[in-house]
């Protein structure tokens, strides 16, 4: 019996699914986009399956990209065995309700923290986002913007950021390295430069202090990049402080960016959205200790209902075109939807995609959950428009 010969044990998925979305889109920069990752880091990853094979898959000119013979061939087999791949691993996430228990696995141990005290909080807070991956072609590089500590994230080294991202965690925890898995994945599909600054945390540093440093970090990056090309992101709490940020810069007279991308904004400060959980579930229990504890740490005694804290109360008037993301069953989908109401008002251009999703800000949670890859392919096409 003659044995055919068998295929190298270092071709690994990512080449074959990196083969297929070049051949399919047939042009790099939309294959790239659709999987998250860089031009260049596709093309050596192209590049690599060629020299394991021994021949040319594709032809590239600086006009076109063409298929040989060979990458026909390869096509033509590989799509339907990625197909039936990704069939059996659907098939026994949704038998084993996969999605669930891993979302569990990672957050739980962030909610058993909450009676142990604020240092044991921030730790598990930090070891969550430890474990979520980071774009291996994301890189950073520490940076003092406007006297405020933060971090760059790029694919290039030394690239001039021109995204301002503002972490989440409840003014009382976060910080810039542990943004690294969403500021990361956002650097790769959109191919700019991230700064997230290390903004104060209450309650060592109570309200204005975070605003204050968010405002800062914008107006250092606001002097070295047109205002038309700024864009701002932020997710959660930190949707709040970009907000109260740019009142203050729009109070001062400085340019305003020139868009707003909010993932899961939490902006309330009065948390009205409390009055809508179910009073029998443990996990709205949780999420009101939570808010109970961080509110009055990070106002501590200013008014909730102040325009300059709370911008369900601001005038929004002058904002660019807004783009928030949140999901069906969040707890701040009461926030999202009062927050892009009233910037309509105001006549702000701003839109609002919900996802069928329960968990706060799931584009944490890109490697496994196919609706956080379409909404942060959504807010990447909207950055670069």
């Amino acid at each position: 019996m003659i044995e055919l010969p068998k295929a190298p044990d270092a071709i690994e998925l990512r080449h074959l699914r990196a083969f297929v979305a070049v051949a399919e889109e047939l042009n790099f920069s939309r294959a790239a986009k659709r999987l998250f990752m860089t031009q260049p880091a596709l093309s050596r990853q192209i590049q690599s399956l060629e020299r394991l094979i021994g021949v040319e898959l594709l032809r590239r000119s600086t006009r076109q990209v063409e298929l040989t013979l060979a990458g026909e061939a390869l096509l033509h087999r590989t799509r339907p065995m990625l197909g039936d791949l990704d069939q059996a691993v659907a098939t026994t996430r949704s038998l084993g309700d996969e999605q669930r228990q891993r979302l569990a696995s990672l957050t739980q141990p962030v909610v058993d923290t909450m009676d142990k005290g604020l240092d044991e909080f921030r730790e598990a807070y930090e070891a969550m986002n430890a474990q979520l991956p980071t774009p291996e072609d994301v890189n950073a590089r520490p940076v003092r913007s406007g006297g405020v500590p933060g971090l760059v994230y790029e694919t290039e080294a030394g690239t001039a950021p021109t995204v301002l991202f503002v972490h989440g965690g409840g003014y009382f925890a976060g910080s810039a390295f542990g943004s690294r898995p969403l500021a990361g994945v956002l650097t790769s599909l959109t191919g700019r430069a991230f700064l997230v600054p290390d903004y104060r945390l209450a309650p060592e540093h109570p309200y204005p202090a975070a605003p204050e440093d968010v405002a800062a970090a914008y107006t250092w990056l606001a002097t070295r990049t047109r205002p038309d090309r700024l864009v701002v992101v932020a997710e959660s709490s930190g949707c709040g402080l970009l907000l109260a940020a740019l009142r203050r810069v729009r109070h001062a007279g400085d340019p305003l960016p020139g868009r707003i991308v909010l993932l899961s904004p939490s902006v309330d400060l009065e948390a009205r959205y409390l009055d809508q959980l179910d009073a029998g579930d443990p996990h709205a229990a949780v999420l009101r200790e939570m808010v109970e504890r961080s509110l009055p740490m990070y106002l501590d005694g200013h008014p909730a209902t102040d325009p300059a804290v709370n911008p369900l109360h601001d005038d929004l008037t002058g904002l660019p075109a807004m783009l928030v993301q949140v999901g069906a069953q969040d707890f701040c989908l009461h926030d999202a939807r009062e927050l892009v109401a009233r910037a309509r008002e105001h006549g702000v251009d701003a839109q609002l995609e919900l996802y069928p999703v329960v968990t706060h800000v799931f584009h944490h949670y890109w490697s496994f959950l196919p609706e956080a890859g379409r909404a942060l392919q959504r807010a990447g096409d909207f950055i670069n428009a």
